[in-house]
Parts: C-alpha cells; structure tokens; sequence
C-alpha cells in the first residue's frame, strides 16, 4: 500500500508539473495587403510556436495597399507603404506609426516621391529608403526623434540618356552604403552617404542580363555574398564581396522546375538564420524555391522546391524561432504557414489562414 501510494503522489506531482509548466508564447505577425478586395489595411496575426496554427486576426490601421512594413528594432514604430499613384501629384505615400500596447496610432504620412512604392527598409541610424516602382526612383528619408517622417531626398534611376525604365523594387542599408535592385534597369544600383546626402558609390552598378529583373536580395551576416532574386527570368544570382568592397557575379541558378511550363515571375528571398538555407518564391510555378549555401564559397545546391499551396505567392518569412516559413498568397488569399527541419531545409505543409491579398509578413 504504501509503494501505491507513493507512486500516486509522484504521478499527482508530475501532473501539476506538466499541467503548470509555461508554454511558449504564441508569436505576433503584422500583415501588410492589397486594398482594392476585402482588407482595409494592416493586420495582425498570431502564430502558436507548437502547432503552426494561425489566429486572433484584427484589424490594426486603415490604409490604402500598405503592400510592404518595416518594424524597428525597438518594435516601437511601424513604417508602411500607400502603394498608390494618387496619395499626391508624385504618386504614393509612406506612413509611420507608433506602437503602444499593440495599437498603431498615426504619427505623419509624406509623399514617397514616385508612383507606386512598393517596398520600405530602415538604416540603424534613423533614415528609411522608400523604393517607389513606376516612378523609377528611391525616397530616402530622414527620421524624427518621435518616430515621424522628416525631410526626404530622391534618388533618380532614369538618367537624361537612358533607354532603359526604371523599376526600383528594393532598397536596403549595409555598412557599406545603400543597396537598390532595379528591375527595369537590370541592375543593382549603390550609393554611399556624405554629409550632404547619398550619392553613387565607387561600384556604382552591379549589372545583371537583360531582362533578368532584379527584384529582392539578401546578404549573409558578414556580408561576403549577396542573393539577388531575378523576377524575369527566374533566376538566383550570387555575388561574391572582393577586397577592395566591390561584388562580382559568382553563380546563377534557375529557381524552376526544368518540366515547369508556362509563366513564372520570381518574389522573394531569404536567407535562414544560420545562413544554411536559400529560399526563393516563385509567382506561377507557385513554389518556394530550397537550397543549401557552401558556406565558404557561397554558391547553391538545389534541395528541392515545396508547393506554396496557393496562388501568386508574394513577400514571405522565416518564424524567429527558425522552425515555421509563412507565405503570403496574394491570389488565392490565404497565407500558408510550413513546418521547416531546421537540419535539411526541407518544408512540410502545416495549415493554411484565409485573409484578402496578403502582400508582407513581418514579425514582431
């Protein structure tokens, strides 16, 4: 009897143990979207770090396409395109938002200076690069101490002798400047600061194949190799980073399927954490595209390629933890959420949260 009962106390005590133990808190997603369906703005969303499983949908600010956000390390403010060609006589806009107690309260919203601005970033001391696509140009502007626009320089991509249109699709800081792929111009433009403002850097262009298209890139930690997305070809290039600061093309890989037939026009890219993993998304093959990354020579093996399980995926995200990559379905309004193995790279389908034309995933 008494082995009995001890035994009972012990499963009673490993109960509580269990039942009481603290569960991993369920991670926060900012959804930015198209506007022209059934979403009004920016959302959020929560991801459970256990099951994949996507919930607590709310409406977080009204804005018309705030297509793609950039959190800032603080997580104190949000920064969100107006992809539009009519916020003024330029074109679109950008809006800043404070984060308190996880409302979104405007703080200013500028002009971007071009048509159509469709991606935004933020440099570690305190400006943000506004990439505006139909008006072929970047805004960079300078920011206030309480979060809010303040003055805004362009730069121009189309020179007077250009027979190119420029598309600026992405814009990003390093220390080594500012980084901007321009899919009209085919080509990776650069830009160093000086007391009066960016102008071009000593490798001004990175120049890829006509109609490649350059469209989003990343950079490794040391930022040795660059990943460029091509849109219009479907192709992944890497640059490597000589001595003296400048990168040179080392490798160009398909993202498609060599049975694939049809239309295909590449998204996004993103490297994983430990900078193992390569994924690319592919708009038309709708697939996320996998590769492994030689950490000394930076160049690519394909692992395989998983379906995006919709349509037309955009803008998509790695979960902190590394273990789920969320996709943002723009067609099929859906965003797709994958269990990752973090040892092969490899993607599992997990489930699927139905919302109007998601465009950017940002976590925060």
């Amino acid at each position: 009897m008494k082995n009995s009962r001890n035994l009972l106390i012990i499963a009673l005590l490993f109960c509580i143990t269990s039942c009481t133990q603290k569960k991993e808190p369920w991670m926060k997603l900012y959804v930015g979207t198209y506007t022209d369906g059934s979403s009004e703005g920016i959302y959020t969303l929560k991801l459970n770090p256990e099951t994949g499983e996507l919930d607590s949908l709310e409406l977080k600010a009204k804005l018309p396409n705030p297509s793609f956000l950039a959190l800032s390390t603080e997580k104190d403010y949000l920064y969100a395109v107006q992809e539009t060609a009519d916020f003024d006589s330029l074109g679109g806009g950008v809006t800043a938002f404070s984060i308190k107690d996880g409302i979104l309260t405007e703080l200013n919203s500028k002009g971007s200076g071009g048509a159509h601005p469709c991606h935004v970033s933020l440099s570690e001391n305190s400006q943000l690069a506004v990439s505006n696509y139909t008006g072929g140009n970047v805004a960079v502007f300078d920011l206030n101490d309480d979060g809010s626009l303040g003055d805004r320089q362009l730069l121009n991509h189309n020179p007077k002798d250009s027979t190119g249109i420029a598309h600026a699709h992405k814009a990003v800081f390093t220390e080594d400047g500012l980084f901007v792929a321009d899919l009209g111009l085919d080509a990776v433009k650069r830009y160093g600061k000086q007391p009066y403002g960016w102008i071009p850097a000593h490798q001004a262009s990175l120049d890829l194949k006509e109609g490649a298209g350059p469209r989003h890139f990343t950079f490794t930690t040391d930022q040795s190799f660059l990943y460029l997305i091509n849109e219009l070809n479907s192709t992944i290039t890497v640059f490597q980073r000589d001595d003296e600061g400048s990168y040179n093309p080392v490798q160009t890989e398909s993202t498609l399927d060599a049975n694939f037939e049809g239309e295909s026009f590449c998204a996004d890219i993103h490297l994983s954490a430990d900078g193992k993993y390569l994924y690319g998304s592919n708009r038309g093959e709708n697939t996320i595209v996998i590769f492994t990354v030689d950490k000394t020579s930076g160049q690519l093996s394909l692992v395989g390629r998983e379906s995006v399980q919709g349509d037309w995926p955009r803008n998509f995200t790695i979960s902190p933890d590394g273990n789920f990559v969320l996709v943002a379905n723009q067609k099929s309004n859906n965003i797709s959420v994958f269990k990752r193995n973090q040892e092969l790279g490899t993607l599992e389908f997990s489930n699927q949260f139905a919302i109007g034309a998601p465009v950017c995933l940002v976590f925060n």
